[in-house]
């Protein structure tokens, strides 16, 4: 029988040299930049990113909040939307939904709790009073939050993407980003993993569907040349 299509390929690379070979490839075609963009950062709070004081915590491009803050500083000086989301629960969890159910520990999601130590962003976070901040309960900036209009309102037409985890909530804040037809760029320096398999996997299969990845200079360089 001839195969048309693909038997599961098992070559013995990691994820990250799959990720290197993919990125190599300078026939992908990309999604691009539109006209105004707006940087979502996601789930930049202590529960995720003080690896000095929660095991929940990962670290993985010691510059991540650097970089974020860097794009997120050219942006708003040419009026285009900041936006900061973060995860966090009622006292008893009980908004968490079934996502709450798998344990129940000091450090599970659903005890992430309004307005505790594990909700608050990093200091390190150069938020700005009039960048849209909120909580989410879901993986997903866009679910059953304001994303959606307010980037309809302020005319966005594309979206980049930062904050981890990048097999969690940023992937799924992209996949969602391109289902709602904005153009989706994740800038692989501003995201964030456990561990490098999940990290690179995850960029790999938002390159190849869902999102252009790229490293934070072309974002930089784009919000640098538009005057």
């Amino acid at each position: 029988m001839t195969l048309i299509g693909t038997q599961m390929v098992c070559d013995g690379r990691t994820a990250r040299q799959i990720f290197e070979d993919v990125m190599a490839n300078p026939a992908r075609a990309k999604f691009g930049f539109g006209e105004r963009l707006a940087i979502v950062n996601v789930d930049f709070q202590q529960a995720y990113t003080r690896t000095d004081l929660f095991k929940t915590a990962y670290e993985t491009d010691p510059r991540q909040i650097e970089y974020a803050n860097a794009i997120s500083r050219l942006a708003r000086s040419r009026g285009m939307p900041v936006i900061w989301s973060r995860v966090g629960y009622k006292e008893d969890g009980g908004d968490a939904g079934v996502w709450g159910t798998r344990t129940d520990t000091p450090d599970s999601l659903q005890n992430i709790k309004y307005g505790s130590e594990r909700h608050a962003f990093d200091p390190r976070c150069e938020i700005d009073p009039d960048d849209l901040q909120y909580t989410k309960r879901m993986p997903s900036a866009f679910f059953e939050t304001p994303l959606n209009s307010y980037l309809r309102w302020h005319r966005v037409d594309t979206v980049v993407v930062t904050g981890g985890s990048t097999s969690g909530c940023v992937r799924a804040t992209a996949v969602d980003s391109l289902a709602y037809g904005f153009r989706t760029i994740v800038p692989i320096e501003t995201c964030a993993d456990k561990h490098e398999s999940y990290h690179f996997a995850n960029l790999t299969d938002l390159q190849l569907k869902y999102a252009d990845v790229e490293p934070v200079q072309v974002v930089i360089d784009w919000l640098e040349a538009r005057r």
